[in-house]
């Protein structure tokens, strides 16, 4: 059973009534234009042996989202690799020395060191003592130098 609006059944109405079906003076002049056969912009994924080396040291953070959204598809990294790397940077940080770092100012088209930045959490996370947190973050470290 189909049920339709007050709209829509005054529309169907007027879509079958010959005498209505004339086209009006206002929409006389509009055009419909065929769609391009070629898409202008088309999402392809690289193949791993003719793709170029990311500079982790020089990558947006929409870059390495991209490059690693790539490694996860291409089976290269885990699920809880992809969720580190794909995580929003915090506003601060700390280097290994306890230096706060301040990544405010880091956004998706600005370029940022990555891999010195996941190496020094990596550091830290050791000196912690966090299991689980240095095997994710060892395998983002280990990601990053293997695609590098």
């Amino acid at each position: 059973m189909e049920i339709f609006s007050v709209r829509s059944s005054q529309s169907l109405l007027f879509k079958n009534n010959p005498n209505n079906n004339a086209k009006s003076s206002k929409t006389a002049d509009i055009t419909i234009e065929p769609k391009p056969t070629v898409a202008q912009g088309s999402f392809q994924i690289e193949d791993s042996d003719n793709r170029q080396a990311l500079d982790f040291t020089a990558v947006s953070p929409g870059e390495l989202r991209s490059y690693a959204r790539q490694g996860y598809d291409n089976g290269l990294i885990d699920q809880n690799t992809f969720a580190a790397i794909s995580e929003p940077l915090p506003m601060h940080a700390i280097d290994p020395l306890g230096n706060v770092i301040d990544l405010s100012n880091v956004t998706d088209g600005t370029s940022f060191n990555f891999l010195d930045y996941y190496r020094n959490q990596l550091q830290i996370a050791m000196s912690i003592g966090d299991p689980n947190e240095v095997q994710t973050l060892n395998s983002v470290v280990g990601f990053l130098v293997n695609e590098a």
